[in-house]
């Protein structure tokens, strides 16, 4: 073999053999170790040398074999003396170590990086027992002349792999046609492992043979025996064979052992420091290779194919010459390849290595196999324990893979420390976590607290096991957490929480059970209330509410049973069902607030200041009597083209199969009915019941703030000589005057008669505006930021103009705080109006916006409802507003409250024709 080659494709090629030398044993000579940063590689120099043959390139060639810096087994086989090279490189040679660096991505973390290279190093230990396996004689190269205590961490740890994997490694050559010592023990013999260091500059030798520590010729001392370079062969080899022997990597019985090393031969070799470059050193040995040649040209050597007889002819001075002395007085250091072959020929003269020591030495086995017996244990072994074939010897390598973690405690000491390390910090992150907790807590209270373990955690822990442990930290918390400690998530419709831990609803028809794990209850903030029912005459309190039902619905039907049940009511359209079992809409409408149509704000103000002609009014269209509206959607409607294009009667029948989940809003699809109403409106008394010189005669009204606002609508009967019948009330640019003509009644009062008006062509209607707070106090306000204040006897003096011709809070400061610094908030609850007996319309239409946009505007499911005359009407408005994305909660401190408002023009008053019914 020219060139060398991979050990896969040394296996799987066939080398042609003379027939004399295809009975012949071959050595098997394996190579491993570091290199020092340089272009040239220190073992391949040594194959160079020893083969007196340039088989490796001076300054490396590219291992295709392996990409991204893998080991690999490079194989060269010198047939003239039947040695077989095995060269393995791996992340410990410079070439490899840049490879490996470049592969690496650039975000990679600390963990994973510390993954990849404990791979490698894995990776690498498995191919050097593959070689201890296989070898005769095995040589460590060093780039120093210091031995690393680092290789007795990793022979103990392949010794304990090669032990756990031995029964596998059995099985996998019980065929091959070797001894049955080497199927035993998996290997021809006990291998003698060799170490070659490199002087490094470290020690220079001068011409005369003397160092540093030796005589300098001019001192009266004694010349030493052996040279600096010996000496320290010496001392490393003592101090190699003593760590060993403390360590137990070494022991008496050499068949026991990973390795074996000489007693009575040297193992350890230091080769000089180069003192040119490296071209000079191959024309060096260039020039001493052709003046051996020129004198041996004289006499003609005849060709000899044997090793027995070719290695005289080609052997250098040999190794023992130990009594021959130089010219100052020392003994001549060996070459490399003198101190290489006195171990080789032991293997090429089958007498095999006697390392055994102590007084009962038992000899170790030894077999010098031909090059075909060893290609064949050599390929099952390749294929159980790097190649990880899909043949027979699959389910082998699957389990030497798995005695790979054998390594991890001798090899992974940083990983040990981190390990241990992290597992002292978790004890107290836990205890940071679990400090000052009540017994059941929300999402908050746990990410809070565990990003305070957190804290902790990083402040002790270390290492590569610090991202492993922290994740195991985060589940150890959450299962505390979520074993019997998790509070309920669920929020009530006024933004509180469930105090309850964690439970299931009851079904229909199924009672509450706390024993049952997990417990079934009802959801329960421990909020209570006080509100009055639909008319406001009767208080009571309420539980905090969890769903839209029983805020909007069931408590005011319980009430209705004690109270306002015999009223006489407007009922608004809800779902009606068709069928046995109706089924909720599909929520694949558009959402509401998401791209308002444009130009729908300039139409919502076009429409507020608009007159409305007695046409429109004068009558209910079907449309409304049906519970649909087009007009009343504001700016989140269908647009211009909804608006004035209406669509016909069959589009806006209501759905009796599919009902609506939640309220009806601007951003509901059309159709869609609940199956109940959120709204209430009952007549609670007739017009002349109310009186304005008392008030409202109700439980829970601040003194002085039960009285109604009066409202003068200007009415006039329709004649020939009356152009207009519409009085405009609302403010808007209609009811200005004509350039150089008064305004009618402006010289009355704000809120009296005119002088130019009689008596019967004005009724007054009263309007209030009702705020209810959760403890029960109840007011009337004149205005977005002013509560009804009446003192002594009369009614109140301010006109109802200014709440129907401006946006009304829903929510205002309560005018009786507590003493808590939190402000306590008030809510829009009712709307209370007079309507006169007079020809007059009254028309209702609340629009409820519950937050800022994009939330959607809120209303009835009958948009706009004519008021009946002669009647104390009560629209009682939702006590929470939800959305199909959850219920709009109560501002907070820092929310304005003008975002909360009900929209202006919720009362339109219009003249009739004819007398009112």
């Amino acid at each position: 073999m020219a060139v060398p080659m991979n050990i896969r494709a040394l296996l799987q090629s066939e080398i042609i053999e003379d027939t004399v030398d295809k009975d012949e044993g071959i050595c098997v000579l394996g190579i491993f170790g570091k290199s020092a940063m340089q272009p040239g590689s220190d073992k391949d120099s040594l194959i160079n040398t020893l083969a007196d043959k340039h088989v490796f390139s001076l300054f490396g060639s590219d291992d295709t074999d392996s990409p991204g810096g893998g080991t690999s087994i490079h194989a060269y086989y010198n047939q003239e003396n039947r040695v077989l090279y095995l060269v393995l490189t791996s992340v410990f040679d410079n070439r490899q170590l840049i490879r490996a660096c470049e592969s690496l991505t650039a975000g990679l973390g600390h963990a994973e990086a510390h993954e990849f290279w404990k791979a490698a190093e894995k990776d690498h230990c498995l191919q050097l027992l593959y070689l201890f396996s296989l070898c005769h004689v095995l040589l460590l190269v060093h780039p120093t002349c210091s031995f690393d205590v680092t290789y007795d961490r990793m022979f103990r740890a392949l010794d304990a792999l090669r032990q756990k994997a031995l029964p596998l490694l059995r099985a996998a050559i019980k065929d091959s046609p070797v001894s049955k010592e080497w199927k035993l023990n998996c290997r021809p013999c006990p291998p003698r492992l060799l170490f070659v260091f490199q002087m490094n500059g470290a020690l220079r030798v001068g011409s005369s043979g003397t160092g540093g520590n030796g005589t300098d010729g001019s001192g009266g001392d004694k010349p030493k025996k052996h040279s600096p370079r010996r000496r320290l062969q010496h001392a490393l080899e003592d101090q190699i064979y003593r760590i060993f022997r403390k360590s137990r990597v070494l022991t008496n019985q050499s068949s026991n052992c990973l390795f074996t090393v000489p007693a009575n031969q040297a193992f350890v070799y230091v080769v000089p420091g180069p003192d040119e470059d490296p071209i000079g050193s191959l024309l060096g040995h260039l020039r001493s290779n052709c003046v051996l040649r020129e004198s041996e040209g004289s006499t003609p050597v005849p060709r000899q194919r044997r090793y027995q007889q070719m290695r005289y002819s080609n052997r250098q001075p040999s190794f023992n010459v130990e009594s021959s002395l130089s010219s100052g007085g020392q003994l001549v250091d060996c070459t490399l390849k003198e101190f290489l072959w006195q171990h080789v020929e032991l293997v090429l003269t089958k007498k095999g290595f006697d390392d055994s020591v102590g007084r009962n030495p038992q000899p170790s086995h030894f077999e010098l196999p031909t090059y075909s017996k060893w290609v064949h244990v050599a390929h099952r072994l390749y294929q159980v324990m790097i190649e990880n074939s899909e043949d027979d010897a699959a389910e082998i390598s699957l389990k030497v893979q798995g005695q790979l973690k054998v390594l991890e405690g001798f090899l992974d000491a940083d990983a040990k420390f981190s390990e241990n390390r992290c597992q002292k910090a978790l004890p107290l992150a836990h205890s940071a976590y679990q400090s000052n907790l009540p017994h059941n807590y929300t999402t908050t209270v746990h990410k809070n607290q565990l990003a305070q373990a957190l804290r902790v955690y990083s402040q002790h822990a270390r290492g590569v096991a610090f991202q492993r442990c922290a994740l195991q930290l985060h589940e150890d918390c959450y299962k505390f957490w979520s074993n019997g400690h998790q509070l309920c998530e669920e929020r009530s419709l006024t933004d509180q929480h469930c105090v309850h831990k964690f439970h299931l609803l009851p079904k229909p028809g199924e009672k509450p059970e706390m024993d049952h794990n997990p417990p079934i209850l009802y959801h329960n903030s421990r909020g209570r209330s006080t509100s009055s029912c639909n008319c406001g005459r009767k208080q009571s309190p309420r539980e905090d509410p969890f769903d839209i039902q029983a805020a909007n619905y069931d408590f005011y039907q319980i009430l209705e049973e004690k109270c306002c049940g015999k009223l006489d009511r407007i009922n608004f359209p809800v779902f009606q069902a068709s069928t046995p079992d109706p089924a909720p809409a599909s929520d694949e409408v558009p959402r509401p607030g998401e791209v308002p149509p444009s130009g729908e704000a300039d139409r919502l103000k076009e429409k507020e200041t608009s007159t409305h002609t007695p046409g429109d009014s004068t009558s209910l269209s079907l449309a409304l009597s049906l519970g649909q509206s087009t007009d009343s959607l504001g700016t989140y409607g269908d647009g211009a083209e909804g608006q004035e294009k209406r669509p016909s009667l069959v589009d806006r029948q209501p759905s009796t199969v599919e009902y609506l989940p939640g309220m009806l809003h601007s951003g509901c699809p059309k159709g869609l009915l609940p199956k109940f109403s959120s709204w209430s409106l009952v007549k609670l008394s007739p017009a002349k019941a109310y009186n304005s010189l008392t008030g409202l005669e109700q439980p829970g009204f601040l003194p002085g703030s039960a009285f109604l606002l009066p409202w003068d609508v200007v009415i006039r009967s329709r004649s020939e000589e009356d152009v207009g019948s519409l009085e405009p009330l609302d403010g808007g640019p209609a009811s200005w005057p004509a350039p150089n003509k008064a305004s009618a009644g402006k010289r009355g009062s704000a809120g009296g008669i005119g002088r130019g008006r009689r008596r019967d062509d004005v009724a007054r209607a009263f309007v209030g505006f009702e705020y209810e707070d959760s403890r029960g106090r109840r007011f009337f306000s004149s205005g977005p930021d002013k509560v009804v204040k009446v003192l002594g006897q009369g009614g109140p003096k301010e006109p109802a103009t200014r709440c129907l011709n401006s946006d009304m809070p829903l929510y205002i400061p309560s005018p009786a705080q507590g003493r808590g610094i939190k402000p306590h908030y008030a809510q829009l609850a009712r709307l209370f109006v007079v309507v006169p007996d007079a020809p007059l319309e009254i028309v209702l239409n609340p629009q409820v916006q519950p937050g800022p946009p994009p939330c959607p505007i809120f209303h009835p499911e009958q948009p706009e409802v004519v008021l009946p005359p002669d009647g104390l009407w009560v629209l009682r408005f939702p006590y929470a507003y939800v959305t199909d994305r959850g219920p709009c909660y109560p501002p907070k401190e820092n929310q304005p409250l003008a975002n909360f408002r009900v929209l202006r023009g919720i009362l339109r008053a219009n003249t009739t024709s004819s007398t009112p019914q």
